[in-house]
């Protein structure tokens, strides 16, 4: 599903932000990658969206090889990887199923797929009876729904959560990762970058552990190190 060969990364003369990483991830896995600011996470993450590219290497992302993806093929390439961030990135003067419809809007879907496919993945995270609050009237873990929701829309194979709980407290963030494993078992592959230790402890899943842009662990069912 996804292939990294000694990808690496600079930003200017500065020290490699990436620097020579080789990753693997399979079909349906949920893998964990962690580690401390400036390991390196957040880059490989615009890496695979394709908002950034490798200086060096191979990354290959389903049938993209990004590493050659021109500009107009980026919006096709993030309809396969759906993209969860910390902030939600939600519209403020959108309903909440106005700003996952927007998602299938923008991308031509007709008023038709719209309308069947807004109802179900609002039902899949739990907000069909959310659907016309505002974001302002919600609170952040039924924001991130939100945000997940308008991740799914596209059914993509690979879901993408940089940080998703890094603006929710315990509760909300466990029921959060709880929904991550419920479409991970749809057979979504879930890439979940973290700082929470507690939450990757109690997924026991594959964690790959990055520090000063190198992969120095790669455990099939793992703990925080760090």
């Amino acid at each position: 599903m996804i292939t990294i060969k000694n990808a690496s990364k600079a930003y200017g003369k500065q020290a490699k932000v990436l620097d020579d990483i080789n990753l693997s991830i399979d079909p349906g896995e949920f893998v964990s990658i962690v580690g401390q600011s400036g390991a390196g996470k957040t880059t490989l993450v615009k890496i695979l969206i394709g908002e950034e590219r490798v200086d060096s290497g191979q990354v290959i992302a389903g049938d993209w090889d990004i590493t050659k993806i021109s500009r107009r093929e980026i919006p096709y390439l993030r309809r396969q990887i759906g993209v969860i961030f910390q902030d939600f990135k939600l519209l403020p003067k959108k309903t909440l199923a106005e700003n996952v419809a927007f998602a299938l809007e923008v991308s031509g879907g007709t008023p038709a797929k719209i309308n069947k496919i807004v109802p179900s993945v609002m039902k899949i995270v739990g907000l069909d009876d959310k659907k016309g609050r505002y974001p302002n009237e919600v609170s952040g873990g039924e924001k991130q729904r939100a945000a997940i929701a308008r991740a799914l829309v596209h059914q993509p194979k690979i879901l993408l959560a940089d940080e998703p709980t890094g603006n929710l407290d315990a509760i909300n963030a466990n029921e959060i990762i709880d929904l991550l494993l419920r479409i991970n078992k749809f057979g979504t592959t879930v890439i979940l970058v973290t700082h929470n230790k507690e939450i990757v402890n109690y997924l026991n899943r594959r964690v790959v552990t990055m520090e000063h842009g190198r992969i120095i662990s790669d455990q099939e069912k793992g703990k925080y190190l760090l």
